[in-house]
């Protein structure tokens, strides 16, 4: 498994961390302490964006929270969106994220940003083998490059560069590439989102909004009806998950229909990603929708629509796909990859 290629690069430094996972509807934030190398959840705590105006407001509130007998050595943030120069838009929210602000709010000296799929790329040294659930096993004693695909708010993507001994993960922002139909279907689907959006990237499809919206293209299509109930359920509970638990439920005949095209869609990105990335070392599904619709992604379907490429089928069947269960991977990874810069300032200063 990935995560044992990575365990012996966990820096061996006594430092206490804050790492924190930015998304678009809720930011994880916790405390690690690190000694000998191993790590140590001290606090953590969850906001939902939609309550405050900026994320140094969240980090600042938490710093109070835990009180004053801990001090952080750093603090880095995996954030949904791309980072340059220590600065992030993010896409699903309107913040702007800069590591000048965050040190001036809180205090804390060194803070670093990175994309939040690169973070759980990272998170991958730190996590067990029961993290990690395998739903088609490939060959994994074949070697070479990985990546992530990680559908919730947006569509996350990341790779690994494997050197020949260890990974070297890197942020992309596949998710926003466009979307591209096979089928009548799918170009029918194109139409209906092309009036919503100038461009139908993969997010718009593979993403907790993209099951909605795949709903809704069949509900309006009016192929298949809605039932009264999930309707109903809709005024309570979030769209995509009431649709999918539906789905696995078995009780919607639109719901079924609306997860059977996401995972289609889903599988087809992985399929691009390897073969984009040479991903010959494993593709791993983040994000909060996968763990969610395990019982889905195992099915038949999934491998069958993964495998169905242009002509590299055979070098697809060898790669293993897994699912990422642990929703803390990206935090953990933030941690991991604060401190093993801030190890490395270290090194450099002495």
């Amino acid at each position: 498994m990935l995560p044992l290629i990575f365990s012996d690069r966990l820096p061996k430094a006594n430092a206490t961390v804050v790492a924190a996972d930015v998304g678009g509807t809720k930011v994880n934030i916790a405390v690690y302490q690190f000694a000998d190398g191993s790590m140590k959840q001290l606090n953590a705590k969850q906001y939902h964006t939609q309550n405050y105006s900026s994320f140094t407001q969240i980090a600042c509130e938490f710093l109070q929270e835990i009180g004053s007998n801990i001090k952080p050595h750093c603090l880095c943030a995996g954030v949904a969106g791309p980072v340059i120069n220590n600065r992030a838009d993010l896409v699903n929210i309107s913040w702007v994220l800069t590591a000048d602000e965050i040190a001036q709010g809180t205090g804390i000296k060194d803070v670093l940003l990175i994309n939040d799929l690169e973070a759980n790329a990272y998170g991958l040294a730190c996590l067990d083998k029961d993290d990690i659930c395998n739903i088609y096993k490939g060959n994994p004693g074949i070697k070479g490059n990985a990546a992530i695909v990680a559908p919730g708010t947006g569509l996350g993507e990341a790779g690994l560069y494997w050197d020949g001994t260890y990974f070297h993960p890197f942020a992309t922002e596949g998710g926003h590439c466009d979307f591209s139909p096979r089928t009548g279907t799918d170009v029918e689907i194109l139409d209906y989102l092309s009036k919503k959006f100038d461009v139908v990237s993969w997010e718009r499809l593979v993403s907790g909004p993209g099951i909605t919206s795949i709903y809704s293209f069949l509900k309006e299509s009016g192929k298949y009806k809605e039932e009264q109930w999930l309707q109903e359920k809709f005024k309570y509970e979030d769209d995509s998950a009431a649709i999918s638990e539906a789905a696995i439920a078995g009780t919607s005949e639109i719901a079924k229909q609306t997860m059977e095209l996401f995972v289609k869609y889903l599988a087809r990105e992985c399929s691009n990603m390897v073969l984009k990335m040479k991903a010959t070392g494993g593709i791993y599904l983040g994000g909060g929708i996968p763990p969610k619709i395990k019982t889905l992604l195992q099915s038949s379907a999934f491998v069958e629509h993964f495998l169905n490429c242009d002509r590299m089928q055979e070098m697809l069947e060898d790669v293993p796909v897994n699912i990422i269960m642990n929703d803390k991977a990206a935090l953990m990874g933030a941690a991991f990859y604060c401190l093993s810069r801030v190890t490395e300032a270290r090194a450099i200063a002495s």
